[in-house]
């Protein structure tokens, strides 16, 4: 019997992946803990099958080493994919930028035991940046997402009526809670390949566990170091970063609401994401054009505003690619 899943899901970054499995393999604290490792891989077209395969070859941890590929792109594919894989009863995500620390396995499932209404925590990330972030990247951290805070926290308690959730990067979950609760086709797709487009799709599930009755949890235990390259300071990434995660608004609004509530929720939100794109251009309207970080909120400001009607645009291209 598997006790616990460590489930990475990967595209085209062999040499990241390396490292990861290098620190999955030295895990330390994890004598009594039956657990597995499962990479799935994303359609990569990189190195990434033999990366793995030379580690299995030399693998010397007691756990499983197993590989698999997922052809749809996606990152919640490769997740949904991941689940389906895990022989454990919890799934602790990795993605391919995602470094445990030594006794990530082992404080994971740990508190998992702890805390037996836990459908889902997730744990502190550090960021590892190959050059120095902006001097105001506290204000856009949370996003990438860098996460560093001492106290065990209750989300759905602490903020019952707030989406303040953990990331997928270093979530752990209660496989039975997931399949129970979460679609299996989630509106949000998260990345794929490349594209910054769709993100949000952990928020999304994270709100099914939630309105399930499912407790979600902050875990200071749990240490992760975020892989963050230099390409992701660059001004066309993070404005395209920052679209993504403001389109992805309407959706994750509107599932706290009853469809008959939505029209009338509706206006509020876009008149609040109005006002803030109102006001921060009244306060930093000299600064836009050169401090990335207040560019980067200003693009999530107006994406949310504009979320509404990028999902309709999306509604009605599918239903005319759908009937053609």
């Amino acid at each position: 019997m598997v006790d616990f899943t460590v489930a990475i899901r990967t595209y085209n970054r062999a040499d990241l992946l390396s490292l990861i499995l290098d620190r999955l393999r030295s895990q330390i604290g994890t004598e009594g803990i039956q657990w597995e490792v499962v990479v799935v891989d994303n359609n990569s077209t990189d190195h990434t099958a033999k990366t793995v395969q030379d580690h299995q070859a030399n693998w010397t941890s007691s756990c499983p080493l197993r590989y698999v590929v997922e052809l749809k792109q996606g990152a919640s594919f490769a997740r949904r994919r991941s689940i389906q894989e895990a022989q454990g009863e919890l799934i602790g995500f990795l993605d391919d930028d995602n470094v445990p620390a030594l006794d990530w396995v082992k404080n994971a499932y740990t508190f998992a035991q702890s805390y037996p209404k836990a459908g889902a925590y997730g744990g502190q990330i550090h960021g590892s940046f190959e050059v120095e972030p902006p001097h105001n990247f506290g204000r856009i951290a949370h996003f990438f997402p860098v996460i560093e805070r001492r106290e065990v926290i209750c989300f759905t308690s602490k903020y019952p009526n707030k989406k303040v959730l953990p990331p997928g990067a270093g979530l752990v979950i209660r496989k039975t809670a997931w399949l129970e609760n979460v679609p299996e086709n989630l509106s949000l797709k998260g990345p794929v390949g490349n594209s910054l487009s769709a993100k949000g799709e952990d928020i999304e599930a994270l709100l099914y566990l939630s309105r399930a009755g499912w407790e979600v949890w902050f875990n200071p235990e749990m240490h992760i170091y975020h892989q963050i390259p230099k390409h992701r300071f660059e001004k066309d990434y993070l404005i395209q970063f920052f679209r993504g995660i403001g389109f992805s608004r309407y959706y994750t609004r509107m599932l706290g609401w009853s469809f008959w509530q939505r029209p009338l929720i509706l206006p509020l939100y876009m008149t609040n994401d109005l006002l803030k794109v109102v006001l921060h251009v009244a306060k930093y309207r000299r600064q836009l054009i050169t401090d990335i970080v207040l560019a980067c909120e200003m693009e999530l400001f107006l994406s949310s505003f504009i979320s509404p009607f990028h999902a309709c645009k999306k509604y009605f291209l599918g239903k005319g690619i759908h009937s053609s």
